[in-house]
């Protein structure tokens, strides 16, 4: 969340951003209970000033008369304290409810617009998209074909959104995740697999709403637990309460999970297939940082998820993600769209990666701080997440770009040493 202080010395400023993100929050209602919590608390801390000034006094009382009716003054003012303190706790608890409903500030570059119509482009993928001679299939289709995903079985057991890898598909997904992660450890993340749920006060902490009607979280019933929807969140709650050495400084995590999402209101032809399903394993980026360094590690986030794309020979383009398109807690973000051809009568760009820097957000719901030698007190660090790998939409991508005329899929040769082919052939029914 902002920090309650910069939101009341910055109300206008902070209502602007509000604004251009298309978020409606109660700022000047904060402002206006955090200056009379501030008057409060001076009277509570006045009356408990009095009342220990009352305490010292017992002691040189010239009687048992006078003495009795110090103690009663005593116990008077600490009963009115008490009572004051209380009504301190309530406009604390409202105010905290108000200033989680605040989004982040967004970066000063980031173009002003609505929705995602007005993402800009920055650039492009070493690959353009490629001219085909023949009718392109989507990928149902492919996949029907060359029996790599069972829709209907998904359907069957879990309802609709949820599927079954088959035959070569399996291999691609296991080659996704060993082909993202080798690269991202080389780049000097360390690999983590993550629980796959995570309790609500941590999904609070960072940035997403785990129960009510606008949840796109599955919450497991009667417990304080949810299945998470990226290992942004596992990852982020790693550090919750902690306190790290400045020298430490970045933690770069490359993290492995499942993802479970409803994905409630989506629908259409854009949505078909594995673009937009209820599970799908990821490969997530996610560092902790100095304040000074978020902006260079977003820019080294994006440079990856470009890396791995160009290596997988796929085309792709980057937007720098709109106002109005940002997550509550994103300052800045970009998108990375791969084109995919099967998608709309002429083909499409459709979102596979995002990278998104946080500042201080996230880390002060979690308390996460830094310490730097020699000096007094402790700061808040920065985090950042980002999409190496998201199974479902990579593997989307491949099979409608490297789709042949005979109804095969290449395989990209980055992943064949794992995949075992080349290629992903038509079988005998």
């Amino acid at each position: 969340m902002l920090d309650r202080k910069y939101i009341v010395e910055n109300a206008e400023l902070v209502k602007q951003n509000c604004v251009r993100r298309g978020v409606v929050a109660e700022v000047d209602r904060l402002v206006e209970l955090e200056l009379q919590r501030r008057e409060q608390q001076r009277v509570v801390e006045d009356v408990n000033r009095r009342a220990n000034e009352v305490s010292k006094s017992i002691g040189k009382a010239s009687d048992a008369a006078e003495r009795e009716a110090r103690k009663e003054e005593g116990r008077r003012l600490r009963e009115q304290k008490d009572q004051l303190q209380s009504e301190v706790d309530a406009l604390d608890r409202e105010i905290e409810r108000l200033q989680a409903g605040i989004p982040n500030m967004s970066h000063p570059a980031a173009p002003v617009g609505a929705d995602d119509q007005a993402n800009l482009e920055i650039r492009r993928g070493r690959h353009l998209p490629r001219t085909f001679d023949f009718p392109v299939l989507d990928h149902v289709d492919l996949a029907t074909q060359l029996d790599l995903i069972d829709f209907e079985g998904g359907a069957k057991i879990a309802g609709h959104g949820f599927y079954f890898l088959r035959n070569e598909a399996v291999l691609l997904e296991l080659a996704l995740q060993q082909f993202a992660t080798r690269l991202l450890m080389d780049a000097g993340f360390t690999p983590v697999t993550t629980p796959d749920l995570a309790y609500t006060e941590i999904l609070q902490g960072t940035g997403y709403i785990p129960r009510g009607p606008e949840t796109q979280i599955y919450s497991i019933e009667n417990t304080n637990l949810n299945l998470v929807a990226t290992a942004e969140i596992t990852l982020g709650g790693l550090l919750a309460g902690d306190v790290v050495a400045a020298e430490q400084l970045p933690i770069k995590l490359c993290g492995i999970s499942h993802c479970f999402r409803t994905e409630a209101g989506a629908a259409g032809r854009s949505s078909r297939g594995l673009y937009r399903v209820h599970q799908f394993t990821k490969v997530e980026m996610f560092a902790f940082t100095l304040p000074d360094q978020s902006d260079a590690m977003l820019e080294h986030f994006c440079d990856l998820e470009c890396r791995l794309f160009d290596e997988l020979g796929i085309p792709y383009r980057v937007v720098d993600t709109a106002t109005g398109d940002l997550g509550g807690p994103a300052y800045r973000k970009y998108d990375l769209e791969a084109w995919m051809p099967g998608r709309g009568t002429e083909g499409q760009w459709g979102e596979v990666t995002s990278t998104s820097n946080c500042t201080d957000y996230q880390a002060r719901r979690l308390n996460i701080r830094y310490k730097v030698p020699g000096q007094k007190g402790t700061q808040l660090v920065h985090t950042l997440n980002g999409t190496a790998i998201a199974v479902s939409r990579a593997l989307l991508a491949i099979l409608e770009n490297y789709q042949q005329a005979d109804g095969s899929v290449t395989i990209p040769p980055v992943l064949r040493p794992w995949v075992g082919c080349d290629s992903i052939e038509r079988r005998e029914r």
